[in-house]
């Protein structure tokens, strides 16, 4: 069997990317739009002002998002959306020690957040082996 022409072969599914794509947008959106939430649970460790970091992960959340959008940038993208998806574990970390006197759904919320970081980090690598 021969490979098609370059313009025509088959591409991977992009609905993975694009479910994730427009997760990270939103998200990445909500940082400026309503930062405080995002501001309580940067761990008090980093130096500088949290709203710093809001802002920061907010636009790394953006630029990801419009990496998975192209299939010519969404290997990239998907690799920056595992890293993304590593590094702010740390802050969901600290919502659950922040948040342990909230009512108890929001506390189970913040804690089912956790595991949840895997197959997200999982899904990004998944497209980006597809892509």
């Amino acid at each position: 069997m021969t490979t098609p022409p370059l313009g025509l072969q088959r591409s991977a599914n992009p609905k993975p990317a694009y479910r994730m794509d427009a997760m990270l947008l939103g998200i990445g959106t909500l940082h400026f739009v309503a930062p405080k939430p995002f501001d309580g649970i940067v761990p008090d460790r980093l130096p500088g002002s949290r709203r710093f970091y809001t802002y920061a992960s907010g636009v790394a959340e953006l630029v990801t998002g419009a990496l998975l959008l192209s299939s010519k940038t969404r290997k990239v993208g998907a690799l920056s959306a595992a890293a993304l998806y590593l590094a702010v574990f740390p802050a969901n970390v600290n919502m659950c020690v922040l948040w342990k006197d909230k009512p108890l759904l929001m506390r189970l919320g913040a804690f089912a957040r956790l595991p949840l970081q895997i197959p997200m980090v999982l899904g990004a690598w998944k497209i980006y082996r597809n892509s």
